[in-house]
């Protein structure tokens, strides 16, 4: 058994096209054998945490014989999971995909949910999940990759894993993030498993790190204290050459860096209204109301923290690269170390999975004497 827990976010370039058909049913194929085995031998609770670790779900689309490096990855190996994986058959099933079929998440959580016989109230849950990992990536953390694609895997004992990704089209590029329920505390404060990244973006809001928790605190309270507050505190905002009241207070007060030099425009002021009359105990509650969306979470932080000097956090949340490079240079030239590194740990996964059956070990010989050995450089 293996799991990390680690927060981060994967990079990956945009890939047009589709996957050919041939390859698909191929992959389909593979996919099913794989898969029933590892829930053969481990149960479903082990498959969830290794399609949470990023690590191996690279490694299961390079299996499948799909690009390594490609935003495609993400899309065409969860769609082939969520075909092979049949909830009558396999007591886990997958709803969302790329797109449209991200909206028919609630939908298809509902029909998996009443095949595995789940109370009203877990698939509530389970709704929920879907819907906070989703608001969560597409709102409180802003790198500039907005959401296409949000696949949600769940067992009979509904446990989940979320993967999901966004796009960026300045740079062409795609993250991934991936979520689990096991451990999970807080949808709102470190809420990630392990992904992972190539290059972190400068300036990024992340809401939901560990130094975000005042300012979380101070957006709810600006919103219980109503929308003519905040108006109030957006229009005491001053361009950086202006001189306003808090440079003369007699104790200054700390990290009042502006990493944004504008307010966003479209504040969703029907959206703070409703949140001020429901009155949100904490910020998870104000995150989940309708309309409260990017714009709104970033204008409500930059108050927190240029006005009431409780910072955000602006770190991109990335600890992690697999991204080794390729053999023509592009996009890098291949880190042999970083490669090696992950051989290691993939071979020890592979220790992990022996369980003393000799016929099983005798068979994993057989397999690594077909592999082409190759010269150490």
């Amino acid at each position: 058994m293996f799991f990390m827990r680690k927060v981060g976010i994967a990079k990956l370039p945009l890939h047009y096209g589709e996957a050919p058909y041939w390859l698909i049913i191929r992959m389909r194929r593979l996919a099913e054998k794989i898969i029933s085995l590892i829930i053969y031998e481990y149960g479903y609770d082990e498959l969830l945490k290794r399609l949470a670790n990023p690590f191996w779900f690279q490694a299961l689309a390079c299996v499948l014989a799909y690009d390594w490096h490609s935003s495609g990855t993400t899309t065409v190996t969860t769609a082939v999971l969520k075909k092979v994986l049949e909830a009558e058959k396999y007591g886990i099933a997958g709803a969302g995909g790329k797109g449209k079929f991200s909206t028919k998440t609630p939908e298809e959580i509902e029909k998996i949910s009443e095949i595995f016989n789940l109370s009203t109230k877990k698939t509530e849950e389970l709704k929920y999940a879907s819907k906070m990992s989703a608001k969560v990536d597409n709102t409180c953390i802003q790198a500039g990759y907005p959401l296409y694609h949000h696949a949600f895997f769940f067992t009979e004992k509904g446990e989940w894993v979320v993967i999901q990704q966004g796009m960026n089209i300045q740079d062409q590029t795609a993250r991934r993030y991936h979520w689990i329920s096991e451990g999970l505390k807080s949808f709102v404060e470190e809420p990630h498993s392990a992904v992972c990244c190539d290059v972190k973006k400068k300036n990024v809001l992340n809401m939901v790190a560990k130094e975000s928790k005042e300012a979380r605190k101070i957006c709810v309270d600006l919103v219980k204290e109503g929308v003519r507050r905040i108006k109030n505190d957006f229009l005491s905002l001053r361009p950086l050459y202006q001189k306003s009241l808090s440079e003369f207070l007699p104790t200054k007060r700390k990290s009042f860096t502006v990493h944004v030099l504008t307010m966003p425009r479209n504040v969703n002021w029907d959206a703070l209204r409703k949140a001020y009359e429901f009155q949100p105990k904490n910020y998870e509650e104000l995150l989940s109301i309708k309309g409260i969306g990017p714009s709104t979470v970033r204008g409500l932080a930059l108050v927190s923290e240029i006005i009431y000097g409780s910072p955000p956090s602006w770190f991109d949340p990335v600890k992690y690269s697999f991204a080794y490079g390729g053999k023509d240079k592009v996009p890098k030239p291949v880190d042999r170390k970083a490669m090696d590194e992950s051989i290691k740990f993939l071979d020890e996964v592979l220790k992990q999975a022996e369980l003393g059956n000799k016929e099983k070990l005798e068979a994993f010989k057989r397999l690594k004497s077909i592999v082409p050995q190759t010269r150490a450089n």
